[in-house]
């Protein structure tokens, strides 16, 4: 889904301006720039923006992609879902109970959505994960 980049959580003012100045105008570009390491490496390069806050930022914009999962994104947050493989390891039965502990049968999403949401999980999940960063040895 396309949404304009300050609607994703976190990103500062100072974030938009250094990405439009980029080309980057709305979350699926941003999606599309940040997918792999090394194009979040580059990105960093020229925004000064960190590689964990694009990390960060791409895996907001993959969740917008899931059909019909974006009304729920500040509740499935506050679940610890941050991204397509929090997303893909949770059981659907759990999480629609929790879904609905957290706004209410009426306004939960139903059963099958949340299935189709964890099965677009597997095949929405574009982002390349970060290298370990090594363990630097500890001076005694």
């Amino acid at each position: 889904m396309y949404r304009t980049l300050e609607y994703l959580r976190g990103i500062s003012e100072d974030d938009v301006a250094r990405l439009r100045a980029r080309g980057i105008r709305h979350t699926n570009q941003l999606l599309h720039r940040t997918s792999l390491g090394i194009d979040r490496e580059r990105l960093s390069k020229k925004t000064g923006i960190t590689t964990d806050r694009l990390f960060e930022f791409v895996n907001q914009c993959t969740l917008l992609e899931v059909s019909g999962m974006d009304h729920f994104l500040p509740i499935t947050r506050r679940l610890g879902i941050e991204s397509m493989g929090d997303l893909r390891a949770q059981d659907a039965r759990t999480l629609h109970n929790r879904v609905v502990d957290a706004v209410g049968l009426a306004g939960a999403p139903s059963f099958s959505d949340v299935e189709y949401w964890i099965g677009q999980a597997t095949a929405l999940d574009i982002v390349e994960q970060p290298e370990p960063k090594p363990q630097l040895p500890v001076v005694k």
